[in-house]
C-alpha cells in the first residue's frame, strides 16, 4: 500500500478479488473516526453491516438509509446506505463506496460514477473494488493510493458435474426466476430442499433463505447474480447453470470479471473454494478459467455517466441536460435509466404536459419518475401510478389522498395465493414503502412507513414460507441439521410402525419391510440410513418371536394372494403340490438372515394349512378319506376342481359307482347333479372366497378374479373369466350366465318336469326365471346352452289365454310349496337375502308374463288374424323342446358330453340333483311322469304346416 505524506484528505483504493476482506476494512476504518458514511450496491448488504455496527457502537450511534428504509436516530454518527440513497451533502469523516467497479453497469453505473466523482469524507475516503476499475479511478480521481488485496483462499475449476452429485454447501446459479424455480424443485427432489436468493425477492425473504443455508437447514442455494454483490455465504462450490444473461436489453454471455465475481463467492476466509457448471452446460472457456484462477483480468477504460447537473426550466430542457454528454471519453453516456424512461413517458401525457410548465413542477416530477418500478412487469401500470401521484402533488400544498393512497396500500395487503403472486405484491408494496419516505409528500409519513413496512414484513415472511413449503423438505433440514451436530443420530419405531430419526418421520415398518417416505429424499445419506436400520434390526427380531407366538386369528389371506400378519404383508401365496397345499414365500427383508426367513416361512406356512383345513373342511376330508376304486378317482378330481366339476368331465366314473360308493359320497355332502358334481356346503360365501384364492394360485395368477355377489344365483357371463374360475367359485357357465350349481340342477330338474307336464314343451315362465333371476332372453340363451331347441308353434288364442288363467290360479298353491322347500335342508345352500330373492323373482315374473303380451300384441299387429278351420284364432308361440344328446354334440357349448345310461343304478338321491336314471331315456325325449326312462306315447297329431295337414282339410271340406 502507498504511504501518503500529505496533510490534506486521503482518498484510498481497496481493490482485489472477492474474499480480500475489502469491506471488513473498510468497517473498521469508518468505526475508528468520528463519523462516516459507507454506500453499498444492496439494500441487503446495508441491513447486514447496519446490523454489525449496531453490535459494536449502540443503536443511537447507527442510521440505515435505503430507498425503502430509513432509521435516522438524532445522535447518529454512522450512516450506512444504498449507494442511490446516501445524503451525500452531508459532512462526514469518512467516506467508502463499495464495489466501485459498478461504475461499469449499464443500468446503475451513473450513480457509482457520480460518487466517485463528487462523493468525499474531510478526513478519509475509500473505494472498494475489484482490480478492473483501477485505470479508471487514476485517471478520474487524483491523488489517490492504491492497495491491491490478495484473496485469503484459493479459487478452482473443477468441471462439470449433475446436480445430484454436487457437494455440500454449494450454491447453483442461473439468471431467471423461472430457472432458479426449476432448478430448486429439482434439488428439492434429488437432494432434500435449497434455498433461494433472487434480486426481485425482499431483503428480508433474501436474508431467511441465506440463514436457512447459513444454519445448515439445506445444503443448497439456487440463486441469481444477487449473491455475487457482498452476501457472505460459507459457500464451497459454486455451479453455474448457465452462463448468458438478460442485462435490459439483450441475451449476452458473463464476461470474465463478472464470472469471476459470482464464483467468487465460494470459499470464505482461509477454505478454499471451487466453481464449475452443472444442467445442460459442458463447461467453461479455457482462457476465462485461467483468467478467474489468476485473478488477471481486462482493465475497465470506460464508465457510465450521467450529468448530475440537470436544468428545470422545463421538461425538454431537463430532458436535454440528462442527454448531455461529458468531454471525458472515459465517461460514456449511461443507457436511457428507466427514470429517463418514465419522464418521456409522462411528458407524452396532456395533463402532465399542462401541469409541468414551471420549475419546481419540472423538478417534482423528475423526483416522480425516480420511484423505482420493483415489480418490473413492463407494461402500463408503472407509468400510469406515477402520473396518478404526480397529479395529486402537483397541486399546490397537496399531498396524496388518505383515501387513495390507503385504498392502493390495502389491495396489497393479503397473503394468500401463490409464490409469483406473493412476489408481485411485495414488490407493489416496496414501491408504497419507498413513497412513504417522501415526508413532503404525506401527512403522516411515519404512520405509512410504519404500515407499509408491517405490510412488507409479513408479506416476505409468508413468502419464505411458501418457498421453504415448496423447495425445501423441512424434515429432512432436520436431519442434515442434526447429522452436522452429532457424530450418531438418535432413531425410533413408534406403536403405529412409524420410523424416526432425530424425532423426524422417515418411512414405516410394514410387517418386516421398511418402507422409506417418497418424500424423502435425504434418506439415502449414509447415516441417517444407518440411524434407522440401527432401530429396524432390534425391531425385527421382536416381531419375528411374536408372529411365532400369535394365534391364528392375527393371520389372513387375501385376494391378492397375499398372508397378511396384523393387516401387513409378509409373504406370497404360491403353487404347491396340488390345489389344496399352496406354499408359502416370505417377502423379501433387508434384514432377514436365511435362518430367519425359514422360521417366518415354518409358521406362515403353518397357519396356511390350518386356515384351509378350518374352511374348506368339507374338501379336505373327501382328500384325506380312505377309500378306492371308482370314488377315489373321483373324489380326486373333485378336490382338483375345488369341490365342483362338469358331470360330462366324470360320467365314465360316476357309471361305475356301486350303491355303497353313492352312499359314502352322500354322507361326505358329495351331490351327483345332472350338470355338475359339487360339495354342497362348498358353496357358501366363506369358502368360495377360499377356494377362488387357492384357484388363482394354483394358476400362478398375480391376483384372484372378481368373485360373483355373495348370494346371487346368477351373474352374466364374463368371457373374459374362465371356466375354471367359475367352477372353483361354485358356478356354472351356461350361455349368457354363470348360475350356481345348486341353482342350476333346480332349475334342470324343473325344466324337465315342465317338459313331462306339457308334451316335451317348454317355456320360460316365472318359476323356471326365478330359479336363477333372469330375463326372458337370458333364461332361452341358459335353455340352448343346456341342449333345448326353440320351436315357434301355432297355437288357438282360447287354449293358451284358458292355460294361462289355470297356472295363475294355481300359483298361490305353488308359491306356499316353495317356500316349504326353501325351508327344506336344500335350501341351506342359498345365502340370497329374502329382499333381494323376491326383487329377482318379481323381475322374472313380470318379465315372464310379458312374453305372451308381446306375442299378442305382435298378432295383433298383423294386417290379417290367422285363424283353424274351426275359426278359433291362432296365436305364435316359442316353445323349447330338448335336443338329442347324441346329436348336439356338445350343444351346451362344451359345457358338457354326452349323457351316459345309468338305469337300474338306483343310486341314493341327492340335493339339488337327482341320480335317477335319465327321465327321457336315450335320445332324451321326455317319459311319462312317473317313469323310469319309459319312451312317451306316440304323438299322431299332424303337424299343421305340413302337406299332409292341407290335405285333411281338404278332404274334410268336401265330406
Amino acid at each position: 500500500m502507498q504511504i501518503s505524506t500529505r496533510t490534506g484528505p486521503r482518498i484510498l483504493a481497496i481493490l482485489g478479488p472477492t474474499n480480500t476482506g475489502k469491506t471488513h476494512l473498510a468497517m473498521e476504518r469508518m468505526l475508528a473516526h468520528t463519523t462516516g458514511m459507507i454506500g453499498f450496491p444492496l439494500r441487503l448488504l446495508a441491513r447486514e453491516n447496519y446490523d454489525r455496527a449496531v453490535e459494536k457502537v449502540g443503536k443511537g450511534a447507527v442510521a440505515l438509509i435505503t430507498g425503502e428504509e430509513r432509521i435516522l436516530p438524532k445522535t447518529a454518527r454512522y450512516f450506512l446506505c444504498t449507494v442511490e440513497a446516501m445524503p451525500v451533502a452531508k459532512q462526514v469523516d469518512f467516506l467508502a463506496i463499495d464495489e466501485i467497479q459498478m461504475c461499469a453497469d449499464p443500468e446503475r453505473g451513473h450513480v457509482f460514477t457520480d460518487r466517485l466523482l463528487h462523493a468525499r469524507g474531510r478526513s478519509e475516503t475509500m473505494f472498494m473494488g475489484a482490480e478492473t476499475i483501477r485505470p479508471v479511478i487514476r485517471k478520474l480521481v487524483e491523488n489517490v493510493e492504491f492497495d491491491r488485496r490478495e484473496r485469503f483462499s484459493t479459487l478452482t475449476y473443477n468441471g462439470s458435474k449433475k446436480i445430484q452429485r454436487l457437494p455440500s454447501q454449494s450454491a447453483v446459479v442461473t439468471f431467471s426466476a423461472q430457472e432458479v424455480y426449476a432448478v430448486a424443485e429439482l434439488v428439492r427432489r434429488q437432494k432434500g430442499g435449497a434455498a433461494v436468493v433472487l434480486g426481485a425477492l425482499s431483503p428480508r425473504t433474501r436474508n431467511a433463505q441465506v440463514e436457512m443455508f447459513q444454519n445448515g437447514e439445506v445444503e443448497h442455494l439456487i440463486a441469481t447474480d444477487a449473491i455475487g454483490m457482498g452476501l457472505n455465504l460459507d459457500l464451497n462450490h459454486v455451479a453455474f447453470a448457465a452462463l448468458t444473461k438478460f442485462d435490459g436489453k439483450f441475451n449476452r454471455g458473463l464476461t470474465a470479471a463478472e464470472t469471476a465475481q459470482i464464483a467468487g463467492r465460494a470459499g470464505r476466509h482461509m477454505n478454499d473454494g471451487t466453481f464449475g457448471v452443472t444442467g445442460n452446460l459442458s463447461g467453461v472457456d479455457p482462457d476465462i478459467i485461467e483468467q478467474i484462477e489468476a485473478h488477471e483480468f481486462e482493465p475497465l477504460a470506460k464508465v457510465f455517466w450521467r450529468n448530475a447537473r440537470l436544468d428545470f426550466r422545463s421538461v425538454d430542457a431537463l430532458q436535454k441536460s440528462l442527454r448531455r454528454r461529458s468531454d471525458d471519453p472515459t465517461l460514456i453516456l449511461a443507457r436511457e435509466p428507466v427514470d429517463e424512461i418514465m419522464l418521456d413517458h409522462l411528458s407524452h401525457n396532456e395533463d402532465v404536459a399542462r401541469i409541468a410548465t414551471a420549475p419546481d413542477r419540472v423538478q417534482l416530477l423528475w423526483e416522480v419518475c425516480q420511484i423505482p418500478d420493483f415489480r418490473n412487469i413492463h407494461t402500463d401500470a408503472h407509468p400510469r401510478l406515477l402520473t396518478s401521484i404526480y397529479r395529486y402533488l402537483a397541486k399546490p400544498g397537496s399531498k396524496l389522498p388518505i383515501d387513495w393512497l390507503g385504498e392502493q396500500v390495502l389491495r396489497l395487503d393479503r397473503y394468500d395465493g401463490d409464490i409469483d403472486q406473493l412476489s408481485s405484491r411485495l414488490a407493489g408494496i416496496r414501491v408504497w414503502t419507498y413513497v412513504s419516505h417522501k415526508h413532503h409528500w404525506l401527512e403522516d409519513a411515519n404512520h405509512w412507513q410504519e404500515r407499509t413496512r408491517a405490510i412488507e414484513d409479513k408479506l416476505s415472511d409468508v413468502l419464505h414460507e411458501r418457498l421453504t413449503q415448496r423447495f425445501v423438505d423441512r424434515r429432512t433440514s432436520v436431519l442434515l441439521k442434526s447429522l452436522k451436530d452429532k457424530s450418531e443420530l438418535m432413531s425410533t419405531i413408534t406403536a403405529n410402525g412409524e420410523v424416526q430419526v432425530e424425532g423426524e418421520f422417515v418411512g414405516r415398518l410394514d410387517g418386516f419391510r421398511f418402507i422409506p417416505d417418497e418424500t424423502d429424499a435425504a434418506f439415502e445419506g449414509k447415516a441417517i440410513a444407518s440411524a434407522a436400520r440401527r432401530a429396524l434390526t432390534g425391531e425385527i427380531a421382536q416381531r419375528v418371536k411374536q408372529l411365532e407366538t400369535d394365534e391364528d386369528d392375527k393371520f389372513a389371506v387375501n385376494g391378492q394372494l397375499d398372508v397378511l400378519w396384523n393387516g401387513a404383508q409378509v409373504g406370497v401365496l404360491k403353487k404347491g403340490d396340488t390345489v389344496l397345499s399352496p406354499d408359502v414365500q416370505v417377502i423379501d427383508s433387508e434384514f432377514f438372515d436365511g435362518p430367519t426367513r425359514e422360521r417366518v416361512r415354518t409358521r406362515l406356512q403353518n397357519f396356511v394349512n390350518a386356515h384351509i383345513e378350518a374352511r374348506l373342511k368339507m374338501l379336505t376330508r373327501l382328500r384325506d378319506c380312505q377309500l378306492s376304486g371308482p370314488i377315489r378317482g373321483l373324489l380326486f378330481q373333485l378336490n382338483e376342481g375345488l369341490g365342483c366339476v362338469p358331470r360330462s368331465e366324470l360320467e365314465s366314473l360316476v357309471k361305475d359307482l356301486s350303491d355303497e360308493d353313492r352312499k359314502a359320497l352322500a354322507k361326505l355332502g358329495v351331490r351327483l347333479g345332472v350338470e355338475t358334481v359339487h360339495v354342497l356346503d362348498a358353496l357358501k360365501p366363506d369358502p368360495v372366497e377360499l377356494r377362488g384364492i387357492l384357484w388363482a394360485v394354483a394358476r400362478e395368477l398375480d391376483a384372484l378374479p372378481e368373485l360373483p355377489p355373495a348370494g346371487r344365483t346368477s351373474v352374466p357371463n364374463d368371457r373374459a373369466n374362465s371356466k375354471g374360475f367359475y367352477l372353483a367359485a361354485g358356478y356354472m357357465p351356461v350361455g349368457p350366465l354363470a348360475a350356481r350349481v345348486d341353482m342350476l340342477e333346480r332349475f334342470a330338474a324343473l325344466l324337465r318336469q315342465k317338459a313331462r307336464e306339457n308334451d316335451g314343451k317348454v317355456r320360460p315362465d316365472p318359476d323356471l326365471l326365478s330359479l336363477l333371476g333372469c330375463t326372458v332372453e337370458q333364461a332361452e340363451g341358459v335353455f340352448t346352452a343346456l341342449g333345448w331347441r326353440a320351436e315357434v308353434t301355432k297355437v288357438k288364442k282360447s287354449e293358451l289365454l284358458a292355460k294361462e288363467a289355470e297356472k295363475k290360479a294355481e300359483e298361490p298353491a305353488k308359491a306356499e310349496a316353495e317356500v316349504k322347500a326353501e325351508e327344506a335342508p336344500a335350501a341351506e345352500s342359498s345365502e340370497a337375502a329374502p329382499a333381494e330373492a323376491a326383487e329377482a323373482e318379481a323381475e322374472a315374473s313380470e318379465a315372464s308374463e310379458a312374453a305372451p303380451a308381446k306375442a299378442e300384441d305382435a298378432t295383433e299387429a298383423t294386417d290379417a288374424v290367422e285363424t283353424d278351420a274351426d275359426g278359433d284364432e291362432l296365436v305364435e308361440v316359442k316353445f323349447f323342446v330338448r335336443v338329442d344328446r347324441r346329436k348336439r354334440g356338445g350343444a351346451g357349448r362344451g359345457q358338457r358330453g354326452p349323457r351316459q345310461e345309468t338305469r337300474g343304478k338306483g343310486g341314493p338321491k341327492g340335493k339339488g340333483g337327482n341320480n335317477r336314471p335319465n327321465q327321457g331315456g336315450k335320445g332324451g325325449r321326455g317319459g311319462k311322469p312317473g317313469g323310469r326312462g319309459q319312451a312317451p306315447e306316440k304323438n299322431n297329431q299332424i303337424n299343421e304346416d305340413s302337406p299332409f295337414a292341407k290335405l285333411k282339410e281338404m278332404l274334410a271340406a268336401k265330406g
